[in-house]
Formats: structure tokens, sequence, C-alpha cells
């Protein structure tokens, strides 16, 4: 008789899942992989925090049956072809105008890129929540032109307001996109499904792929 192939998965975006999430994903894949938080360096001087948590931190025991794979290590400055996988999408209309629906409908997904929930820093200036919101979902936000080189000259202190808050913008397309390639370029090279619980990110990679002709099986875990 033969086997079943396994069906190992690659977690994505994040690096932490919920424990709702954890247990029905190891009751669907022979193994889940998860990356190290996503940490990137915009300019030698400035860059997003990096977190040490592992989802194997809780779970010692399914790390040592392998049914937790981890430590795929995914901080630092973008590489050249990541920088030119992550301006194509930023071209792309479709995935932009996906991405700003997203950020205007879908609770999850905003609190993701953004903690809304107290006061932003926003140029200097302390914004409320729900005012910087406002500003982030201003339409023409959506078809704006924007380069990770873009969002590279803006990283630095002594921004105007419309200049910050352009930067927040460009900085939550960035960090989407740049996980991707992550997701593709991990799955491609370890042979495994990318799975998510995230109806957005599911769609915004489904988006990329097909764009780019790339054959990738992925898959979405509903809620």
């Amino acid at each position: 008789m033969l086997s079943s192939p396994t069906r190992n998965a690659l977690f994505h975006p994040f690096h932490l899942c919920s424990p709702e999430t954890l247990d029905r994903l190891l009751s669907q894949y022979d193994a889940i992989h998860f990356r190290d938080y996503m940490a990137l360096r915009l300019t030698p001087l400035m860059g997003t925090m990096a977190y040490q948590d592992r989802m194997g931190d809780d779970h010692p025991a399914l790390v040592t049956e392998g049914r937790i794979v981890q430590g795929y290590q995914v901080s630092g400055p973008l590489d050249a072809a990541a920088i030119a996988e992550v301006d194509r999408d930023l071209a792309d209309p479709s995935w932009r105008d996906s991405f700003h629906t997203a950020l205007r409908e879908d609770r999850r997904f905003q609190r993701g890129l953004f903690d809304l929930t107290h006061a932003m820093h926003i140029g200097g200036m302390l914004v409320p929540g729900p005012a910087a919101l406002l500003r982030l979902l201003e339409p023409e936000r959506a078809t704006n032109h924007c380069t990770v080189a873009q969002v590279q000259a803006l990283a630095k202190p002594g921004l105007s307001l419309e200049e910050a808050y352009r930067f927040e913008y460009g900085l939550a397309l960035l960090k989407t996109a740049a996980a991707q390639v992550y997701t593709i370029r991990l799955a491609q090279t370890h042979k495994l499904i990318p799975v998510t619980d995230c109806h957005t990110h599911h769609s915004l990679l489904g988006r990329s792929v097909r764009r780019k002709c790339i054959d990738l099986p992925h898959e979405y875990l509903r809620q």
C-alpha cells in the first residue's frame, strides 16, 4: 500500500499564530513551518524592531517531534531581487486596490499593520488612532506611486506631517509585499504549502502568484 504524501505547511505572513489556528494546522498538515519575526532594515540607521519569540517556545515537544519547524531568518535589508519583487507588487493596480480595500474594511489586517487603539506618532506629532486612520485611508494613497527606494528615502527624522503619512503607508505596503516575497521563497525552496488564516493575505499572495505565473498551491484556513 502506498503511503499518502506528506503535507508540510508554511504559515504566513506572521511568525506566530493563535492556539486555535495551530490546532487546526496540526490536524491538517504533517508539519508546520514558521519563519522568525521579520525585522526589515530600511537604511543603515533605521529599521523595524525584532522580536525573539517563536512558536516552539510554548510547544517544545512539537518541535522535538518535528511537527513544528522554525528558525527561518527573514530579517535585515532586502536584497536586490527582493526589492524588485516588492516594487512589482507595489506597481500592480489590482494588488494595490486589494491592499487599500482591506486596510479600510478588514480590521484584523489593519491591526497587523497599525496599532490604532492608541495615539500614533506621525512626523513627531501624537495623533489619535482614528484620526490617523482617516488620513491613511485617503483614496489617492491606493494609486500614488510607491517604491522601496521612496520608502527608504522617507526613513529619516524631520519629516513634514504629509511626508510622515506617506512613510507610514509606504512602510505598510513594503512590509506586506516583503513578507510575501519571503513566503514564496521559503515555500519554493523547502517544498512547502503556504497557509494563512487571514483571507486578505491569502488573496494578496494569490494575486502575486498569478501575476508571476508561479505554480505554487497556497491554502486558506477559514476561521
